[in-house]
């Protein structure tokens, strides 16, 4: 077949969920013999010619990349992208057009009205989070309607997701949740050297810095917790710096807690594998690929109690009521205080995660929807 999917920003890149999931799917598309094109987000000249390349088209492990135009002003700039990308995919002659997320979503109705198969995954319901403003809410309310009206499959995260679009729309959805892969786990080096991190010292949050993650809660909760333990944060802004700032002032008199920003590689690695905990306190979610990750590296996880998180995470855990800083400071007291708990939550957690959300699994899934017209 031939596949062109839109909404993720660049691939590769660990900016997001959909970034994490379109490449997973992707690649194993590619392996299969399909060919695959995304459209990602134009770079700048400098980027390019740091990695040395010309244009706007490139090959990544078999995918190909087209680059497309944005206008870079907040809430403009994905609207400004899909529509470019959409325009270009619809001219591709493609079996399938694949949208990722409620923004991009809005341009469905261009491959639908040509009679191109068009999906759409919604990661989650992005029109609920605080960071946008009342047009970009509507904006993003609008492609989830378009999505609705347009889309031949609508594909979501969570159970709570399908219950939703059912009981707004009346809409059948398939439920095809993420993936992760077993990961290898690695020694505390890069981490120590840069923030003096080892090996069960310290308690994790790794995602985007943004106000519907509880990354204030968490705070305000920490400081109250009796530990040597520290906190680290590890993430980066998106359209949030003001809120960045406000969470270091929050934490600036506590050296306890340690900002990292947004790390990749070899130091992400070692941040999953020697944390002592993970603490994910979202108030809203699609499907956190975050938990997942961090679950597959066998980490006790602890995590407000909303239904995302609750279903990814099963009996393999510890809740906490969302928003409710005292109860969160008690949990994460009670783990602190007794290392037991956690010992006994690492040993199965990996192996549940693992083989419950499969990407080999997950791709098939997909692909048979795409066939399914």
């Amino acid at each position: 077949m031939k596949i062109a999917m839109i909404g993720q920003k660049q691939i590769p890149s660990r900016a997001g969920g959909i970034e994490v999931a379109v490449e997973a799917l992707s690649t194993r598309m590619v392996s299969e013999g399909h060919q695959v094109t995304l459209y990602n987000q134009r770079r700048s000249r400098k980027e390019r010619k740091l990695n040395k390349e010309k244009g706007h088209q490139r090959n990544y492990r078999g995918i190909r990349i087209c680059e497309v135009p944005v206008i870079n002003i907040k809430g403009v700039s994905a609207a400004t992208r899909s529509f470019f990308a959409t325009v270009c995919a619809v001219c591709g002659k493609y079996d399938c057009i694949h949208f990722h997320a409620e923004g991009p979503s809005a341009m469905a109705f261009l491959p639908h009205r040509f009679g191109i198969r068009t999906i759409v995954t919604i990661h989650g319901l992005d029109w609920q989070r605080s960071k946008w403003g009342k047009f970009a809410s509507w904006y993003l309310k609008h492609g989830e309607k378009t999505a609705v009206a347009c889309a031949d499959e609508i594909i979501v995260l969570s159970r709570a997701m399908q219950q939703y679009f059912w009981e707004t729309y009346h809409r059948d959805t398939s439920l095809i949740p993420n993936g992760i892969e077993k990961p290898e786990k690695k020694e505390a080096r890069v981490i120590t050297r840069q923030w003096g991190l080892q090996k069960d010292n310290y308690i994790l949050y790794l995602g985007r810095i943004v106000p519907e993650k509880g990354l204030e809660n968490l705070i305000r909760a920490f400081l109250h917790v009796k530990t040597d333990k520290k906190l680290v944060i590890s993430g980066a802004p998106s359209d949030t710096e003001a809120f960045y700032k406000k969470l270091q002032k929050l934490a600036e008199d506590d050296d306890r807690i340690v900002f990292t920003g947004f790390v990749k590689g070899v130091a992400l690695e070692e941040l999953y594998s020697n944390s002592y905990l993970y603490c994910l306190p979202s108030e809203v979610e699609g499907m956190p690929i975050s938990l997942l990750e961090a679950m597959s590296y066998g980490n006790c996880c602890v995590c407000s109690d909303i239904a995302e998180c609750v279903e990814v995470m099963g009996e393999y855990g510890y809740l906490f009521e969302k928003g409710n800083v005292k109860d969160l400071r008690n949990v994460l007291q009670k783990l602190c205080r007794t290392p037991k708990l956690i010992e006994e939550c690492r040993e199965r957690v990996s192996d549940y995660v693992c083989q419950k959300y499969n990407w080999d699994e997950i791709t098939e899934k997909t692909l048979a929807l795409y066939k399914k017209g």
